[in-house]
């Protein structure tokens, strides 16, 4: 079985935060993508969901995104919300920040939601029990550039402040929270005159292309106000100010007849005692010597709907990154299946919510893993 692999020769969204820093001259960060140098304030601002095929074939209505188009960047296993801000955070991959899906399975606790620090697929917030500094104990890009003497600022909805996520990958910067776009727009411009730095975060379009389906009309009306977000900020940049967009993942519509429901499905429980992961990436915690059958029986029973492998073949496989930290590895499944295709691994009675969206993401195709950079200078 050929299992995709990272390309080496693209950059990865963990590389942005370091060099978007370098290009401001802060000596402890290098330049993982090379950008133009003397930059004042800057920011980095993420657009939850604004995969790179997504952004080319809906041009029409992002002029001003089409605009800026740079290079394409991927953003490693799984493509999910929780692991792509904490690559921004840390500026590793994966297998190093210990974000390795939307839920995945902590020693003593259980499967846990990593958008929410509760249990999976329901309990009380675990803030207290299970503490975010200490499940992802790296220092941060924001607390290395704030070391510095760096003004730094993460700016992102006013809910998820103090969230487990945030503490757990966004820390060492000014959190402000925002409500909406003119707000976040205007939160933004301010950091990047006043020479800091900054990270943004906007989430809608992600849920929208959720609900309705990423290129849906919806969703294009969507972008088309994300469109309208990011000129209001570079029609006013300073001169040395500069404004990196990226996303965090892209996304695709399932085909109904392409998706396996699991809790429909009894076989592929046996020897499964947790599931955790999404709907496109699946981590599958198993019973004391279940690995190979669980291994054979979902093989045989997803085919060619998706990669189905032994948490060492993926490690192997480069999914997780170069390095995978030693509190990081029991994180990871005993057997580890991504999507193919439009297909989706749903879990309609533990996930009601998650099982009835049209758009998902996680896996390892090109419409999941690309990115655009899109980068303005004043």
């Amino acid at each position: 079985m050929e299992l995709p692999r990272p390309d080496s020769t693209v950059p990865h969204l963990a590389d942005v935060v370091p060099s978007v820093l370098a290009a401001m001259g802060v000596a402890e960060f290098e330049p993982r993508i090379p950008l133009a140098a003397d930059v004042g304030g800057a920011c980095v601002l993420l657009i939850d969901g604004l995969g790179a095929e997504l952004l080319d074939a809906c041009s029409a209505d992002a002029p001003v995104l089409a605009g800026l188009r740079g290079p394409t960047l991927q953003v490693g296993f799984p493509s999910t919300t929780a692991a792509g801000l904490a690559s921004v955070g840390t500026a590793c991959r994966s297998g190093e920040h210990g974000m390795v899906g939307m839920t995945f399975r902590m020693p003593d606790i259980g499967v846990i939601n990593a958008l929410r620090w509760r249990p999976h697929p329901w309990g009380e917030d675990l803030r207290d029990r299970l503490v975010p500094e200490a499940v992802q104990p790296r220092s941060t890009v924001f607390e290395r550039a704030a070391a510095t003497g760096v003004r730094v600022s993460v700016v992102s909805g006013a809910q998820f402040t103090g969230s487990g996520l945030t503490r757990a990958v966004l820390r060492g910067g000014r959190y402000i929270g925002v409500h909406a776009l003119g707000d976040l727009a205007a939160t933004v411009r301010t950091a990047i005159a006043d020479g800091g730095f900054c990270y943004g975060y906007h989430a809608d379009l992600d849920l929208v292309g959720h609900l309705h389906g990423p290129g849906s009309p919806a969703w294009r009306m969507q972008l088309r106000q994300v469109d309208t977000l990011v000129e209001s900020i570079i029609e006013n940049l300073p001169s040395g100010g500069l404004l990196a967009v990226v996303a965090d993942h892209g996304m695709v519509s399932l085909d109904e007849t392409e998706v396996v429901d699991l809790d429909a499905t009894e076989s592929l429980r046996d020897g499964v005692e947790e599931v955790g992961g999404e709907v496109r990436a699946r981590h599958l915690y198993t019973r004391a010597g279940a690995v190979e059958d669980v291994l054979a029986l979902w093989r045989e029973v997803l085919a060619d709907r998706a990669w189905v492998v032994s948490r060492d073949q993926a490690i192997a496989a480069g999914w997780f990154g170069d390095r995978i930290a030693d509190d990081v590895r029991p994180r990871i499944g005993d057997v580890v299946a991504a999507a193919k295709g439009s297909s989706g691994m749903l879990r309609r009675t533990a996930e009601p919510v998650e099982s009835s969206l049209v758009g998902q993401h996680g896996s390892l195709t090109a419409a999941e893993q690309m990115i655009p950079l899109l980068l303005a200078r004043g």
